[in-house]
């Protein structure tokens, strides 16, 4: 049974991704969307496992989604979507005969965990921005600008120009994104494995919509999207199936101060938990 919560132009859905897009959300209604599904590779969501009998399972399962996506966004829409780096060319190739594909994205980040001994470890994920119209869709450039790393240690002069002028050096960024993963000491960590970073959606939500526009998340873990576009002046629909997550989520936007009858808080991390004194001993 699907659940709905919302408030001041967002909405919770606590359900399964692929009822909610087929029967709640109208076509042609959602300006962005961010798909962030689970990846088949055995994570641990909750007690829901991410893992799918066989690959082509889940790469219907996938399709499904997907179609419903499209058919979602508006004619000016875009869509980010990620996937495990072994499933992104299936995506990459299924969507472009849908949907015109304008960048191959890696988000780059340092990870001690990685640990392979017979093979590379990864350290990207791969991201898809893809729009319904590729001669009209919305691209902020100006509101994501970053400082070019030259090398050099002084600004380069352009001499080409009748009065010499420094180089610009606030560029649109390219398509390796260098931004770090959520860890547990971070301020916007929440207990998901999963958790994107709010710098990663900042970027998307700012470049790909408008304020007022309307941002989907099929898979909305920790709602760090949602999160996003109500910081940004975008309303948002954000869709899970794991009921804790729905919590955060809940809490995250303000949404509900209960749940249930059980209030909604932040996790405290080990390190914010009091230490019990022990009584000293006195020798007599």
């Amino acid at each position: 049974m699907v659940q709905l919560f919302e408030n001041q132009g967002h909405q919770i859905f606590l359900g399964d991704a692929i009822e909610v897009l087929s029967q709640q959300i109208p076509d042609h209604s959602v300006d962005l969307i961010f798909a962030d599904p689970p990846y088949n590779i055995g994570k641990n969501f909750h007690g829901r496992k991410d893992k799918w009998d066989s690959e082509n399972e889940y790469l219907h399962w996938c399709y499904q989604w997907l179609d419903l996506c499209v058919t979602k966004l508006t004619d000016t829409g875009s869509l980010y979507v990620m996937a495990a780096t072994q499933n992104m060319p299936f995506f990459d190739l299924y969507l472009r005969e849908k949907l015109s594909i304008l960048s191959r994205i890696i988000w780059f980040y340092d990870s001690s965990g990685v640990q392979a001994k017979k093979y590379y470890g990864s350290l990207y994920e791969p991201i898809l921005f893809c729009v319904k119209n590729n001669q009209h869709y919305t691209f902020n450039a100006n509101d994501i600008l970053v400082t070019a790393k030259t090398g050099a240690q002084r600004k380069l002069i352009d001499y080409r120009k009748s009065i010499p002028t420094v180089y610009n050096d606030q560029k649109v960024p390219g398509n390796v994104w260098q931004i770090p993963r959520v860890r547990y000491r971070m301020a916007e960590y929440e207990n998901h494995p999963t958790q994107k970073p709010v710098a990663l959606l900042e970027r998307i939500i700012l470049a790909s919509s408008n304020p007022g526009e309307l941002v989907l998340d099929p898979f909305s873990g920790t709602f760090t999207t949602a999160l996003v576009a109500k910081q940004l002046g975008r309303c948002s629909i954000g869709i899970e199936i794991e009921e804790e997550y729905v919590k955060i989520g809940l809490r995250r936007l303000e949404i509900l101060t209960h749940y249930q009858g059980e209030e909604l808080k932040r996790e405290p991390r080990v390190y914010e938990k009091p230490v019990a004194v022990q009584p000293a001993l006195f020798n007599d």
